[in-house]
């Protein structure tokens, strides 16, 4: 697969521990009628582990207040 068959996404520590988050309570629910396809479930697993990869917050004792945290700041201003 050559690298113009790859996106290449970028995203700050906030949307990834905040989509880790959301994607992991998505692909920990068995509600298969979210799914048209269940290539979407398989690609939303496969970003959900890509994630995983990159956030050693992930084993900080504090994860959820980081989460809260970040939600925080990515939220638009009212």
């Amino acid at each position: 697969m050559s690298s113009q068959d790859q996106p290449l996404l970028n995203l700050s520590k906030d949307e990834a521990l905040v989509l880790f988050e959301f994607l992991h309570r998505i692909n920990s629910t068995d509600q298969p009628e979210l799914f048209e396809d269940q290539a979407e479930q398989r690609a939303l697993w496969n970003v959900e582990c890509l994630l995983e990869k990159q956030l050693p917050e992930l084993l900080q004792a504090n994860f959820a207040t980081l989460v809260a945290e970040a939600r925080t700041r990515l939220r638009d201003e009212e």
